[in-house]
């Protein structure tokens, strides 16, 4: 059964636009034809296509299932978007694919890359939520400058990844399976040492990923994986 994104399916029994294309004139269903759909917000819907007029479907639902959690807390992923943009859109499908709440992007000292377009980061992630079979989308957030972020207010465990001697534990080791959890990976060159004596004063601790020197984007799959496995295992 195929599956559409339908943010606003508990108000407008109609495919978005996009949707509709695809599921026309890609898949070529037609009425009678069953779908899945997803909010996005934690809920399928089992529905069937009862209109098509032009490039519009119109749908029926025909149950709601309301899909519990599948990990705990609320895991934020902030990371420095690669130089190479089909690298960070990767890391989206992939994480997505694991399972994480948020994404943010830095704009750090050393980034390389300073621009990013969030919608076409978004509709990575809005398929890979329909691949995955979840019922709830990440949020994806723009470009921020990093002192910005680190100075916001955050619930949960704070935590920054980087490569400077000095203590850092494993972050598999300090993680907390009770309590959200937000982690900064760096660009290519690494944050500053500024940026992270700054990040440390705001009460983020510095971890290491382990022993492997890692990709921007690797590193930040890592930290969404091991953060999304803390949660679940203790689920």
């Amino acid at each position: 059964m195929h599956t559409f994104y339908t943010p606003d399916i508990a108000i407008k029994t109609e495919l978005p636009e996009e949707e509709a294309s695809h599921c026309l004139r890609v898949l070529r269903l037609t009425v009678g034809d069953e779908v899945l759909l997803t909010d996005g917000k934690g809920f399928f819907y089992k529905a069937v296509i009862d209109g098509i007029a032009g490039k519009r479907c119109q749908v029926k639902v025909l149950e709601t299932v309301f899909q519990e959690p599948l990990w705990k807390g609320h895991l934020h992923l902030a990371m420095a978007p690669t130089k190479n943009i089909d690298r960070t859109e990767w890391f989206a499908e992939k994480a997505t694919e694991i399972g994480f709440d948020e994404l943010s992007f830095l704009n750090c000292r050393f980034s390389e890359r300073k621009v990013i377009k969030p919608e076409r980061i978004e509709k990575i992630v809005v398929s890979a939520i329909k691949q995955s079979l979840k019922a709830r989308k990440p949020q994806v957030n723009g470009m921020i400058d990093f002192d910005k972020f680190v100075k916001q207010n955050f619930k949960g465990q704070k935590f920054i990844a980087h490569c400077y001697e000095g203590e850092k534990p494993l972050l598999r080791s300090v993680l907390d399976s009770q309590t959200d959890a937000v982690v900064l990976v760096g660009p290519e060159g690494d944050f500053s040492r500024e940026e992270v004596a700054l990040a440390e004063s705001m009460g983020f601790r510095s971890v290491s990923l382990g022993k492997s020197r890692l990709r921007t984007e690797t590193a930040a799959l890592v930290a969404a994986h091991l953060m999304n496995l803390a949660h679940v295992l203790e689920s």
